[in-house]
């Protein structure tokens, strides 16, 4: 089983940065993929960004493109969500997630494992 838990969220201004933290409970991250996906109030889960293990190819929304970056620290079992230039409209719970065999890397029922998400809130 494997539990993932998020860090780094908070309250900040628009256009600042935060950095978001998954750690896994189990080194995973060689053999899976990892995601960001975030949801805010009334809305569905959206897919961020993602980091394919095989090959290392990152994907991201359009919506946070060259905004965000994703990155794996493979010498402790953690992904990084870096993000830069924040909106207001980025306001929502990111959540990490961990997923075996993930074929559609946007699409949250491809991913296995889930932590419990973090808050970010962004003031304009």
């Amino acid at each position: 089983q494997v539990q993932l838990v998020e860090t780094g969220g908070g309250l900040v201004q628009a256009g600042a940065s935060l950095k978001l933290s998954c750690e896994a409970s189990e080194r995973t991250f060689s053999s899976h993929t990892m995601g960001w996906f975030r949801q805010a109030p009334g809305q569905e889960r959206e897919f961020v960004a993602a980091f394919r293990c095989s090959g290392g190819t990152t994907y991201y929304a359009d919506s946070v493109k060259g905004r965000f970056t994703i990155s794996r620290d493979n010498a402790k079992p953690m992904v990084h969500l870096q993000m830069n230039s924040l909106k207001p409209k980025d306001t929502a719970v990111y959540h990490c997630a961990a997923g075996a065999s993930v074929r559609w890397w946007n699409s949250y029922t491809d991913y296995d494992y889930w932590g419990q998400g973090t808050q970010v809130t962004v003031s304009s």
